[in-house]
């Protein structure tokens, strides 16, 4: 059973940076295609960034490059996304998700599997 685990989450103040992790078990990471996307309170879950089974293409939301840039270690099956100059707007549990076919869209209905969310609080 394939199984994502989120970490890295917590409180921090304005201005400051965090770097989540994804470690991906039971599974062929190397041929997935691995996305975050962030869900604030009382809102849809929206996409971040993805990245390519090889991690040589990424994408992201326009608003958030140069900000947030996600990477990907196939020998540790592991994906972060790295976020500088953190906004209180950035307030979200950020989730992994992989796409067992290798794609990378933004759409959450085409990725197959869901890690179970690390929350990410920015105080003004």
């Amino acid at each position: 059973q394939v199984q994502l685990v989120e970490s890295g989450g917590g409180l921090v103040q304005a201005g400051g940076s965090l770097r989540l992790s994804c470690a991906v078990s039971g599974g062929t990471f190397r041929y997935y295609g691995m996305a975050w996307f962030r869900q604030a309170p009382g809102k849809e879950r929206v996409f971040v960034a993805a990245i390519s089974w090889s991690g040589g293409s990424t994408y992201s939301v326009n608003s958030r490059k140069g900000r947030f840039t996600i990477s990907r270690d196939n020998v540790k099956s592991t994906v972060y996304l790295q976020m500088n100059d953190l906004r209180p707007e950035d307030t979200a549990v950020y989730y992994c998700a992989a796409d067992t076919t290798g794609g990378t869209s933004d759409r959450t209905r085409e990725y197959h599997l869901w890690g179970q969310g690390t929350q990410v609080t920015v105080s003004s």
